[in-house]
């Protein structure tokens, strides 16, 4: 079993997060909290932005039902009420519970065992699922967490029995975000349609001006003086999904080519924990290409 240290979290039962999108309009927030005030809730934490340029309302709210005997499955039967008048899309969650997740990688560990590190620590409420991977290198590491690596070698000829083999593993696991962790593999369109919304890769800000095995090298020729990464959601166009979250770190001349390949690689496991940890706690929203991200 997957050992994590012991930090405090919601007992389950206790703890909800309901997320909801529709169209723009008035009572919504009164309607949500009208319906939260029956059970007795108390919200911890509410968030929502009105996209004036798509016309859609986005809405997160945080909140406790210790004061109430209400179990999951009756808060959401009873909000469907409150969806259906409004045509609202909703979940609703217990805090409690960790993501289901399946990390995959290749060749560079870095995303890899920042997320394990961060997973056993209790700062990433996630449930590792396995790992997946086109080499072998990471088996032993994996092997230290008591987590299952599952070895799914991708070639040219392989690649459709590869892609079919991983989307029957997400299934058979009940895997409910898949994290490619510099995995190095271009997923076809139908992997990607059906992984729509729960796939987030990481790659170097770098793309597509700096193509190819050695980005890093590529920009210390031509003498970048910031450099960075992207978390977004997969989709048919490569690194052209929905963006979760950006950040850069400054450079400069004195930085030769794997001191740039050192900063490049601590920007993108900051980038992509973020973006896993916003994602678990259900504060990413798909928005017309774009997205909502309550932070």
């Amino acid at each position: 079993m997957f050992w994590r240290s012991h930090v405090p979290r919601p007992a389950a039962g206790r703890e909800y997060i309901l997320t909801l999108t529709c169209t723009d309009g008035p009572g919504l927030v009164h309607a949500v909290t009208g319906y939260l005030m029956k059970f007795g809730a108390n919200i911890m934490a509410s968030q929502q932005f009105d996209d004036r340029l798509t016309g859609k309302f986005f809405m997160r709210v945080h909140f406790d039902a210790m004061g109430a005997p209400v179990t999951l499955e009756e808060l959401r039967h009873g909000f469907e009420e409150v969806s259906q008048a409004h045509a609202m899309e909703f979940a609703l969650v217990d805090v409690a519970t960790p993501t289901r997740t399946l990390i995959m990688v290749s060749k560079f560990g870095h995303c890899l065992n920042d997320l394990l590190f961060r997973a056993r620590v209790g700062t990433l409420n996630i449930d590792i699922a396995g790992i997946v991977s086109n080499h072998q290198d990471y088996e032993s590491l994996a092997a230290s967490y008591e987590i299952p690596y599952h070895h799914i070698p991708v070639t040219a000829d392989t690649k459709p029995a590869a892609e079919a083999a991983l989307l029957d593993l997400i299934d058979t696991e009940n895997v409910d975000l898949i994290v490619l962790a510099r995995y190095m593999q271009v997923l076809s369109g139908s992997a990607s349609r059906a992984l729509s919304g729960r796939a987030i890769n990481i790659h170097h800000s770098f793309l597509p001006s700096f193509k190819g095995a050695k980005p890093y090298h590529q920009a210390h020729e031509r003498g970048v003086k910031l450099i960075g990464a992207t978390a977004h959601y997969i989709n048919d166009d490569l690194d052209e999904g929905p963006i979760i979250e950006q950040d850069v770190v400054r450079v400069d001349h004195y930085f030769d080519p794997e001191e740039l390949v050192a900063a490049g690689r601590d920007v993108e496991t900051q980038v992509l924990s973020r973006a896993v940890k916003w994602h678990c706690e259900r504060r990413v929203f798909p928005n017309d290409g774009r997205t909502v991200v309550f932070r």
